[in-house]
């Protein structure tokens, strides 16, 4: 059986330069390339590809589907710092949780949302 390698999310946005500034800026991910319409970033192993569709149905309005990832961390306590500190929108607080996860929960500028969490 092949294994996969690794993972990139693939997201439409309305407005890539701000989006794009978002994930760098906001997330600490680095462009790794850009082609006409999409850049690629990353940070570590989390990979996405932000897509610009001015006409695409905003993720905000997608309800409980605006969710498309969980990252596994290594540090979820400081990683919660870092994105307090750079002002990310939280849906939920650093938690542990009875599943064995310390975890929370951020809004994207798109309104898609990730959930980061560390194995306790």
């Amino acid at each position: 059986m092949t294994d996969f390698t690794n993972v990139r999310y693939t997201l439409a946005v309305l407005d890539l330069e701000k989006s794009t500034n978002y994930y760098t800026s906001v997330l600490g991910l680095a462009i790794d390339f850009t082609a006409p319409g999409w850049t690629f970033l990353s940070r570590g192993s989390f990979r996405v590809m932000l897509g610009e569709w001015t006409d695409a149905m905003p993720p905000s309005e997608l309800g409980d589907h605006s969710w498309y990832g969980y990252v596994t961390v290594s540090d979820a306590t400081a990683l919660f710092a870092e994105y307090q500190s750079a002002g990310a929108e939280f849906t939920q607080a650093l938690a542990d949780k009875p599943w064995g996860m310390r975890e929370f929960g951020i809004r994207t500028i798109d309104g898609h949302r990730i959930m980061f969490g560390q194995e306790l």
